[in-house]
């Protein structure tokens, strides 16, 4: 939910606005509305912006522009050797001094390669044979003729340098990067920690800078003005302060149009799921916040998108070591329990529809009879089960959305500005009601039809005529009309985009129960002594499969529960999401 708050005006002399800037930061309650106008175009917050963005590039480098410059220079050098030594690598190693003598009594050493077939042997000593080509060494001087050669079937090389020669230039290289590395690690032992205080220091004055320039002089300069909003539960510290500064203050209820923050209190279950919101965007004061009832819904399509009970024990076991700090990974940095939670609700849902490590619970013969009936298996009506329980989800899904966006804009604008929005709700979820009764108690038809006459009537007239009290009716038939089309063409779509719940569960389950049927051939059903040669293939393919499965699950598993609470669910429920969260003016 979302606590109540104040909105407080503040008329300080000026002269002790600095003081009273530290006395609020001081008790850390109050939430002061920002100019944004005029934080963009204050220099001084500009060069803190300069500064700290030089700084997280720094932290994130963990080097200084002269050693990585350095270190690309040599890298790119090590790359130049490295590559001449595969070229040289052929001719073999030789002596270049030797070489340099026969030049100083004037001989000449030439370098030449040929296709095989093409190659005389009256033209050099062949010093290798590769890929049909004949790398091949001439030799000329006073007495000897050099040989002239068809350029376009004799391709010459130049060969200055030996192997050995530069195998140690590239460990003279390697040994200046591993002298890079040194420097860097001894710099950033050094100079991160102290980057690290700078940009704590950094934001304190940014958010003192911020605040600071958000007030507007009043009285010719002589007083400045600052509106801030405090939540309720902290007004009475906040007045004690107030007042005893002899603070002018006044202190009354937000009224829309305001700025006011959003600060979501949650217990720990839907905590968890408060950074899913923040990704969408949060709530606008007044505005209900949607994470309660996200929380549920996202956890039951994560789990029906992993669809398998062993990876979700799996998911546990890592989300554990992540909150107790036995593994530690940089991407999931903070989100060790709401792993853990997401993988105790696969391991749940996993098991209700028979999949524990792409195993099909249901055929195998070693599952007790008596729980094979809680496993969620077969057909209706030729279609599977499990594909129906994902439209049914979705059915329910959008319209508890439905009824959630009349109750939280009835609460903000009234019933009378909410007729068109409770007549929709009735038609379509008075609709799916009335027919799930009517197949579940086999009513009687004459029954249903009257009823869903009367449940059409009524939103009829909520939809065409009455949707806005006080404008005239042939303007609300039109607007009727449209949201006729809206919804008609906007309904199935929202419905069927929750098949991808069945089949991404589907897919996950088939690769692993693959991955199975390959280790198993792998293992094949030999004498016990062939499992001694072919069990690290069988523990292979297991192991990297099933990791490989399980990585693609979670990626798919995560994204498309957000799409379907993003689009399906927010578009439904009327969540806006462009409200400011609560940031009390603190240290």
């Amino acid at each position: 939910m979302i606590q109540k708050m104040k909105k407080y005006t503040f008329l300080v002399f000026h002269k002790e606005y600095d003081a009273f800037l530290e006395q609020l930061r001081d008790l850390g309650v109050v939430h002061i509305s920002e100019d944004e106008n005029s934080i963009q175009n204050d220099p001084e917050i500009q060069q803190y912006m300069a500064r700290k963005s030089e700084i997280c590039r720094l932290l994130d480098l963990k080097a200084p522009d002269a050693l990585i410059a350095e270190k690309a220079q040599v890298s790119k050098q090590l790359e130049d050797i490295e590559k001449q030594i595969n070229e040289v690598d052929i001719w073999g190693d030789f002596s270049t001094s030797a070489i340099d003598r026969l030049s100083e009594a004037g001989y000449k050493m030439r370098y030449f390669i040929c296709p095989r077939k093409k190659f005389e042997d009256d033209w050099g000593v062949v010093i290798a044979e590769k890929s049909g080509n004949l790398y091949f060494a001439t030799i000329s001087g006073a007495a000897v003729d050099p040989i002239e050669f068809d350029s376009n079937i004799v391709k010459e090389v130049a060969v200055k340098t030996s192997r050995s020669e530069l195998n140690a230039e590239a460990d003279k290289l390697k040994a200046q990067l591993d002298d890079i590395r040194q420097r860097t690690d001894e710099w950033a032992q050094a100079e991160l920690p102290k980057l690290e205080a700078e940009l704590e220091e950094l934001e304190h004055s940014l958010d003192w800078r911020r605040v600071k320039i958000s007030s507007e002089p009043a009285a010719y300069g002589a007083v400045r003005v600052a509106i801030g909003y405090c939540p309720v539960e902290n007004c009475d510290n906040l007045n004690s302060m107030l007042e005893a500064q002899h603070i002018c203050y006044q202190a009354v209820d937000p009224v829309p149009g305001d700025d006011a923050p959003a600060k979501m209190v949650n217990g720990r279950f839907a905590k968890l799921f408060e950074s899913l919101t923040g990704m969408y965007g949060w709530p606008t004061y007044g505005e209900f916040d949607p994470t309660p009832l996200l929380a549920p819904f996202f956890l039951l399509f994560f789990a029906m998108c992993m669809g398998d009970g062993g990876y979700g024990i799996v998911l546990m076991i890592f989300g554990w070591l992540l909150t107790k700090g036995k593994v530690q990974v940089d991407m999931f940095k903070g989100m060790g329990p709401i792993i853990t939670v997401l993988g105790a609700g696969t391991f749940v849902v996993g098991m209700l529809l028979g999949t524990f490590f792409g195993i099909p619970l249901y055929e195998q013969s070693w599952v007790p009879e008596a729980v094979k009936p809680f496993i969620i298996q077969g057909k209706y009506m030729n279609f599977d089960i499990q594909m129906l329980l994902a439209i049914g989800v979705g059915v329910f899904h959008i319209c508890f959305a439905m009824i959630v966006k009349c109750l939280c804009y009835t609460m903000r604008f009234g019933w009378k500005n909410t007729i068109s929005e409770w007549s929709w709700t009735l038609l379509i979820v008075g609709t799916v009601i009335t027919m799930s009764v009517a197949m579940l108690l086999s009513l009687d038809t004459q029954i249903v039809t009257y009823i869903m006459i009367g449940i059409g009537v009524i939103s009829a007239l909520g939809i065409y005529i009455f949707n806005k009290p006080g404008r005239n009716p042939l303007v609300n038939i039109g607007m009727g009309l449209l949201d006729t089309y809206n919804m008609a063409s906007g309904l199935l779509g929202d419905v069927l985009s929750y098949l991808r719940l069945y089949a991404l569960g589907l897919a996950g389950g088939a690769l692993g129960k693959t991955f199975n049927d390959l280790a198993c051939q792998v293992l094949g059903d030999g004498p016990s002594w062939t499992w001694t040669v072919a069990l690290p293939g069988f523990v292979l393919i297991i192991l990297l499969g099933h990791v490989l499965n399980i990585l693609m699950s979670c990626l798919g598993a995560f994204v498309h529960p957000l799409r379907l609470t993003f689009v399906e669910y927010f578009k439904n429920s009327g969540y806006e999401g462009k409200g400011v969260l609560y940031k009390p003016f603190k240290k």
